[in-house]
């Protein structure tokens, strides 16, 4: 009898070891239900596996259900080999991965791998986030095309007539690293770089006490009240002993990079998905299990979660984007 496939470690090995379809489904199983199959309608755990459809027959409530059931794969007839090798392939590229380039690596539609790569995201985002504490920079972009760029009819239905009106504001903190862990960011869309907004954020995910940078932005005055809040004015200098916000615009120049260069063209709809999917790579960018460690630590993400293709192109009139409570 062979001995046991160890994990993968790169994509090469990944793309084998995901290829026999047992080990996929046992792979998704020992993730989603470590102590035993039960039912995602019922929750009973008498249940029977039917092999030749690789399903599972609840004998409480007679239901058929699959391993994608209460998942983002859920309603997806793509093989789950090709979703675990477009995990590998999205969680692991530092400028992303387009749609096209999934298309051609995995061999399904454009629209499919569009479809895929949001789902996927959506598996990266961080329902939790532990508050910021240390020194903590605090950075706000704007993400867009530029009014300059636009054509004239483009600009005239959006009712566009400056630079800033064409793009949209970003609020990022990046809290410090130290010798045991690696900086961290959290970033989100603002609706405006107004004193209310940008404070808001600030102090929901900034500890009190902690030191905070900025720059010479009005916005941010105010916060000495619950915070050390030291000023960087780049119409002077970008850096001032140990105030700076060098490692924010650095995270700034990893997402435009990988929009511009990867994406190209990003509806605003759809940007908040674009800065999870970037934030989750340079969290996790230090991971003591490099690849193979991002990889699983995305897949935990998959449970629970439901996208739908309606929702992503706004022709949904329900709740297309949902957290499974059953799954």
């Amino acid at each position: 009898m062979k001995d046991e496939i160890e994990f993968p470690e790169t994509l090469q090995e990944c793309i084998k070891y995901f290829a026999n379809p047992d080990v996929s489904l046992a792979f998704i199983v020992s993730k989603r239900w470590p102590n035993g199959v039960d039912c995602p309608h019922c929750e009973s755990k008498n249940v029977s596996f039917i092999s030749s459809r690789r399903v599972w027959q609840c004998k409480a409530c007679r239901k058929q259900f699959s391993a994608k059931v209460g998942t983002i794969f859920e309603d997806s007839p793509i093989g789950l080999d090709k979703w675990f090798c477009a995990f590998w392939l999205i969680v692991n590229a530092k400028n992303g991965v387009s749609s096209y380039e999934l298309h051609r690596s995995l061999g399904v539609t454009q629209k499919t791998g569009w479809f895929m790569l949001h789902r996927i995201r959506y598996a990266m985002q961080t329902g939790s986030f532990m508050k910021m504490g240390g020194i903590v920079e605090v950075d706000e972009t704007f993400i867009g095309g530029k009014a300059r760029n636009m054509h004239k009819a483009v600009k005239k239905a959006r009712n566009i007539k400056t630079g800033g009106m064409s793009m949209t504001p970003v609020i990022g903190l990046l809290e410090r690293g130290t010798r045991d862990k690696a900086s961290r960011v959290k970033v989100q869309t603002v609706n405006t770089r107004k004193r209310p907004e940008l404070q808001a954020n600030v102090r929901q995910y900034v500890l009190k006490g902690a030191e905070v940078h900025t720059d010479a932005l009005r916005s941010y005055n105010g916060l000495c009240d619950e915070y050390t809040h030291n000023v960087i004015d780049h119409a002077v200098s970008y850096v001032n002993g140990h105030v700076h916000t060098n490692g924010m615009e650095n995270f700034w120049s990893l997402l435009k990079r990988s929009i511009k260069g990867t994406y190209v063209n990003v509806e605003p709809f759809h940007l908040f998905r674009y800065l999870d999917e970037q934030s989750f790579r340079f969290n996790e960018r230090k991971h003591e299990d490099g690849d193979k460690g991002r990889f699983l630590k995305a897949v935990d993400g998959i449970f629970g979660k439901c996208l739908r293709y309606a929702h992503l192109i706004g022709k949904d009139s329900k709740e297309g984007e949902t957290q499974l409570c059953n799954a």
